[in-house]
């Protein structure tokens, strides 16, 4: 494959200021994409060209694939990076950057569409031969359907939304008289946020942990893992904190885990970055749950434990590079993230608004990738989510120790954020004895 030699980078905040620096610092010409919500933001300025491609909702940019596309070839762009979110995973999208000769640095359509859908990923997993939860052999096709399957699989079970995300179009159903509200529930709600009611049902795991793979496939045939994530300080469905290693893994737990995401990542045939994420019970044994075909939020940890830029290694297989051996990898240390959100620290309710002062925490061991800074207007129209605070130590104990450290240094003002939250995580006694699961925070009073 040839060199690519300009990007342009379909995306906005933290991930897009984030991917122009690798850009840069790899010596090729980023192109930024805004939308008019974005306007005048500051980390445009750091990239070689920036492009306005529509009025502030997603849809009618960031989402809008003619306008990406526009913006790419009136910016003579050969590759686009589409970070995560928006259309880092849509298919039609990945399909016309190909028609147009541009390189989706990404996987391809074919496997991006073989893990999206949930219930098909799931047959494909047994095929691989890797764990997956018990459920329904596929789609379920109405209620009797339902009850039929819930019957076989036994209570409780969990509903899912097969083009879900999120925790959108998802319901734990505790017994039988709860199913029928439930499935119409949750096929509504799919509907509504995915525009497909295809749900099919899992057995529900009781206070599990969320453990994931970080992946990385060349298109030789390469597969190299980088450590696995403990992302199971949940609220609904979404990560707040997340940790690599995952302490409450044994070696050889570990060892089985990062073989089973090689083996499924091998045998589909994947290229890219990607992320297996698993459901751990109380006995460790592990079960596939989804993957996603994109980075995610938390590739940070990874890249501190590793040494690896993650963005870097996307473009260089993108370009047709082979990577490194997989004994070439060393793993060091612990590493923690917390997201920072602009959200009120106990109903975690959107918080938009200009921010009037912005200190960020520094020192040995601490990363802040965020887009924001004094005076920047956090706008209501996308995610609240305004950055990320990273702290990388010799062991677990030192990197709780020094994220409180620095949070504890960060102050903003003007908006209301999570910082308070994450504070009393990093002295909560729970977390500090890695005493949690993905329920964890539903029962916690703060």
């Amino acid at each position: 494959m040839a060199e690519i030699k300009r990007i342009l980078v379909a995306n906005r905040g933290e991930i897009a200021l984030r991917a122009i620096r690798t850009i840069k610092e790899m010596g090729k010409e980023a192109v930024a994409v805004y939308s008019k919500g974005d306007e005048g933001s500051e980390y445009l300025k750091l990239a070689d060209a920036a492009i306005c491609i529509g009025a502030a909702p997603s849809s009618e940019s960031y989402l809008s694939i003619p306008a990406i596309i526009s913006a790419a070839e009136v910016s003579h762009c050969d590759a686009i990076f589409p970070g995560y979110g928006f259309l880092s995973e849509n298919q039609d999208f990945v399909e016309i950057c190909t028609h147009h000769d541009i390189k989706f640095i990404g996987p391809t359509v074919a496997v991006m569409e073989l893990m999206s859908d949930k219930s098909k990923a799931k047959d494909v997993m047994i095929k691989a031969g890797v764990p997956v939860v018990p459920g329904s052999d596929g789609a379920i096709h109405d209620i009797k359907d339902a009850a039929e399957r819930a019957k076989l699989v036994g209570y409780p079970v969990i509903l899912k939304a097969a083009q879900g995300g999120g925790g959108r179009g998802m319901r734990v159903v505790e017994e039988e008289s709860g199913l029928k509200n439930a499935f119409l529930a949750a096929e509504s709600e799919a509907i509504t946020a995915f525009g497909d009611g295809t749900i099919y049902m899992e057995k529900f795991i009781q206070n599990p942990r969320h453990i994931e793979v970080q992946i990385m496939a060349d298109s030789h045939g390469n597969v190299l893992h980088i450590g696995e994530r403990d992302c199971s300080m949940q609220r609904r469905h979404q990560k707040l904190i997340e940790e690599s290693p995952a302490e409450v893994l044994t070696p050889e737990v570990r060892e089985r885990l990062h073989a089973a995401a090689v083996q499924a990542t091998k045998y589909i045939k994947y290229e890219g970055a990607g992320t297996f994420e698993f459901l751990l019970d109380k006995n460790l044994d592990f079960y596939f749950m989804e993957m996603n075909t994109r980075l995610q939020v938390e590739h940070t940890v990874s890249e501190e434990v590793s040494g690896l830029d993650l963005i870097e290694w996307m473009i260089r297989v993108a370009e047709g590079e082979a990577l490194p051996s997989q004994e070439s990898i060393t793993f060091h240390g612990h590493s923690i993230e917390c997201r920072i959100s602009a959200e009120d620290s106990v109903r975690f309710l959107p918080s938009p608004g200009k921010i009037t002062e912005w200190v960020a925490p520094g020192g040995l061991g601490v990363r802040i990738d965020t887009h924001a800074h004094a005076g920047y207007n956090v706008p209501s129209t996308y995610d609240s989510m305004i950055g990320k605070l990273i702290v990388k130590a010799d062991t677990r104990e030192k990197a709780i120790k020094r994220m409180h450290r620095a949070l504890s240094e960060f102050k903003i003002e003007g908006i209301r954020t999570t910082i308070d939250f994450h504070k009393k995580m990093m002295a909560n006694p729970d977390f500090i004895n890695n005493n949690f699961d993905t329920k964890y925070l539903e029962n916690y009073k703060g």
